[in-house]
Parts: C-alpha cells; structure tokens; sequence
C-alpha cells in the first residue's frame, strides 16, 4: 500500500468521476473539471488554459499542490488531501446571452475575490458548522486564524479588444493537524477546519458545495452587469466581513503602510479607511486587525 491515497484514512482522495456528476453542467458555469494528483499550482494550470482559449467554467482541483501561491507572491502548499486547493477560469467581460449575462465592467472585477469569500463563508457554514469571517480581501478567518486564502489573477485575452480572463483560486485547510499549518509572515495564525472542530471535513461535500455557492453567487452577479449592490453580493459581504468598522493597519504593495479604521467597501471592491489625512480607497494591500 506504500503511496496509496487511502493509507491516511483522513484523508480519503477525492472522484474526479462523482465530482464531474455533481457539479458539471453542459449549460451551466462549470464546463469542465479535473483532477490532478498533484501539480504546482491550480491558479498557474487555469491561467495556461485561458492563454490557450478556454471557455469559462473550466475547474482544476489538486490533491497537492508544490508550488502553491497566495497573494504578493507568497506560497500556499499542504500534504496531500489535507485540503481543498481549486481554482476556476471566468470570463466575466464575455456576455452570455443565453444565460441574459451582459458583459461586466472591469471596474467590477475586484468583487470576484470578495464574491469567492462569500460562496467560502456558505459553503463551512452550512457543511463544517464553523462561524467563519472574511479579512479583505482574502483570507477566511475561524476563531480569528487563518483557514483558507484567496488569489484572483488577470490573464489578457489573445487580442486587445478581448477582455481579460479571472483566475479565482481558493486554497482551504481541512484536515491539516498542528504540526502541518503554514507560517504566515504577516503574523496572522494559521488553523484548519479539523483543529476548529468542524462538524464535517469530507472535502467531497465541502468542494461541492463551494462550487455551487460560487455558482450561485457568479450567476447573481453577472445577471445585474457587475453590479455588487444590485446583486445582494455587497450586503452578504458586508455581513461576513471582520474588517469593516475596525482599527486597522495595511501594508501597502509599495512598502508603505496606514493606520486608520475600515469604514467600508466601495462599487469597486475597494477597501475604504479613514485615516488621520483623509479617506483612502485601497485595491491592495495587506490588512491586520488592530485591537
């Protein structure tokens, strides 16, 4: 049995053929799934697929990935089966008339790592039974540790007039024990759903029902043109997200930081603070919860 995938009875691999059954549509957002045993990252397999013209729906699931990425370059890896890594390709500037899906604006396209927030939140709160929260823009909290991350990636289209392809991935802790968690270098704990004693952590139902929540949730938001509020998307972050109305502190990409209190999100997906020098609008950066 010397590297079977059922030598840690925790870890049971995952059915790409019960996983195309329940989540693959011929007309629906998930055209296409597959399962890798291993590769270096989801998000960089999706992002060679759009360069070559996927259509959006393609899904890519890994039982381990070695190259991993999170956001600003840092890595995200696991044991294998220990958790969810997939990623997803979308072509949100692409109408869709069948579906009544105009085309949305790229100044929309920042909701989509929030959108991916909230279909997490839904999916560990209905099977794990874990009250999670969102750190903008990216992270899943439990019990105030890290559980899972978020990476949306642009990738251009062949041609100028083509709107670029997202990349979503979302890399989600399950089963990993103490020993096994991450170092995350902006001081932030790392957990898992089995160590914050979530009801369920067969990644089956929890992968399934995190792709039909961002289903869900991709399909409200295309049908109102991108618009966050008009498609519920800015409430239902709002009421998951444990960095609004708090002191915070953000690193920002250049190496520059504020201090100021979170005050919202804008129509952009934009992080609003309020610092001594005025109101700033952030697209990235680092957060840290201040007491």
């Amino acid at each position: 049995m010397a590297g079977s995938p059922y030598t840690d009875l925790d870890r049971p691999p995952l059915s790409a053929a019960r996983l195309r059954r329940a989540v693959v549509e011929p007309h629906g957002p998930w055209r296409r799934l597959e399962l890798r045993a291993e590769t270096g990252s989801t998000n960089a397999d999706v992002a060679e697929a759009a360069h070559a013209g996927e259509p959006e729906g393609l899904v890519v699931v890994a039982e381990r990935q070695t190259a991993g990425r999170g956001r600003r370059g840092r890595g995200w890896q696991s044991p294998a089966r220990a958790g969810i890594a997939t990623s997803v390709l979308l072509r949100p500037g692409e109408a869709v008339p069948e579906r009544g899906w105009p085309p949305a604006p790229v100044t929309a396209y920042g909701w989509l790592p929030l959108l991916a927030g909230v279909a997490l939140v839904e999916a560990v709160a209905r099977l794990a039974e874990l009250d999670a929260a969102l750190k903008w823009p990216n992270d899943l909290l439990v019990d105030g540790a890290k559980c899972a991350g978020i990476l949306a990636e642009a990738v251009p289209g062949p041609s100028p007039e083509r709107a670029p392809a997202i990349v979503l991935g979302v890399g989600l802790n399950v089963t990993l024990r103490a020993d096994e968690l991450p170092e995350n270098p902006t001081g932030l704990p790392a957990t898992s759903l089995q160590l914050a004693g979530a009801a369920a952590t067969d990644r089956d139902p929890l992968l399934r029902a995190l792709l039909r929540s961002l289903a869900d949730w991709y399909g409200r938001w295309r049908a109102a043109g991108g618009d966050a509020q008009a498609s519920g998307l800015r409430e239902a972050y709002l009421a998951a997200c444990a960095t609004v109305g708090r002191p915070v502190r953000v690193l920002l990409p250049g190496g520059d930081e504020l201090t100021g209190a979170a005050a919202g999100v804008d129509a952009a997906g934009q992080l609003l603070v309020d610092t001594p020098d005025g109101r700033r609008a952030l697209a990235a950066g680092d957060v840290l919860h201040l007491r």
